[in-house]
């Protein structure tokens, strides 16, 4: 008779619908570990702005893949999927699930599927790419290049024209660095069983509401002078992947005076709901996924579900 394969649970969702509160209940059952999945929460020193869990909740529930990378280095869809597998068999050994948790989608869909083959060649962004070589030259958009994918970067000469453009060509038409196409398709796993829950939000009223009002809670909590500390501590750009999180650009511009307090509070309000559309956008297509509502389910009759359709636990 064969031997069941190791399970793995998926839980999935956009930002503000409650999945930290879910994966810190279902731990406290000592069934599971934690590996988060949230390209944000990486980032060293980035606490309030990533919504990272406070010390004390990490105490209970550990978090891996948190505060691995500093705001000034970069973490490719491939690393994920490297650390991710070393992690899921680590948690295996020591006879627990893992429960992959957080909200960047692409993350999931590389560990799970792979990533998709390479975009063709989109004229309109070579020529926008030829026009700013012509601007600034080709070292300096090696150096661009760099900066969101150093393996890439790596390996493509600085006077490589063509393989520059192609390399920041497909960053921009997919937010993937090149490296991460090259590595992701070899970490599919065979071995284990992955279940997907994915928490979708019906009432997307509320879910606005909670947003604004995360935000609101970060300014208060002081996350402005967080990102202020961090521009002191390192060398930070816009460009930069830390920076690119969701608000830290609307707050980087109130700094500098370009933009004032409400329009960047609005601002960054707005570009969390619209991330928070695309991952819903990405999940309702996501196959294979059992979708929970997180708004009319509390946490207790969420981590019982879960519990249910997962074979290696007792419902």
């Amino acid at each position: 008779m064969p031997t069941a394969k190791p399970v793995v649970a998926f839980i999935m969702g956009p930002t503000a619908c409650g999945k930290t509160d879910l994966a810190v209940d279902l731990v406290q059952t000592g069934k599971f570990e934690i590996i988060s999945v949230d390209s944000a929460m990486i980032y060293r020193g980035m606490d309030i702005g990533t919504a990272k869990p406070e010390s004390a909740v990490l105490r209970q529930a550990p978090h891996h893949l948190i505060n691995i990378r500093n705001p000034d280095e970069s973490y490719s869809v491939a690393e994920f999927c490297l650390d991710a597998n070393r992690l899921i068999d680590a948690v295996h050994a020591r006879n627990k699930i893992p429960l992959l948790v957080g909200g960047t989608i692409m993350y999931f869909n590389a560990l799970q599927h792979g990533l998709s083959e390479l975009p063709a060649a989109n004229p309109a962004v070579r020529a926008d790419i030829d026009q700013q070589a012509q601007q600034y030259g080709w070292q300096h958009l090696h150096a661009n290049l760099r900066a969101i994918d150093p393996q890439a970067a790596a390996k493509i000469h600085p006077n490589d024209a063509q393989r520059i453009q192609r390399a920041l060509e497909v960053y921009e038409l997919t937010q993937r660095p090149l490296s991460s196409f090259h590595a992701c398709a070899k970490s599919i796993r065979t071995d284990i069983d992955i279940i997907n829950f994915g928490l979708m939000p019906q009432d997307r009223a509320q879910l606005h509401a909670r947003i604004a009002a995360r935000f609101n809670a970060m300014l208060a909590l002081g996350v402005l002078e967080e990102l202020a500390n961090l521009r002191q501590q390192w060398v930070l750009s816009l460009d930069m992947p830390a920076m690119r999180c969701i608000g830290y650009r609307q707050m980087w511009n109130y700094l500098e005076d370009k933009v004032s307090y409400a329009a960047m509070q609005d601002q960054a309000i707005a570009a969390t709901r619209q991330l928070a559309k695309r991952q819903l956008t990405w999940l309702r297509h996501y196959p294979e996924t059992i979708f929970i509502d997180p708004y009319t389910n509390d946490v207790t009759a969420m981590g019982t579900q879960i519990n249910c359709e997962i074979p290696s636990t007792n419902c």
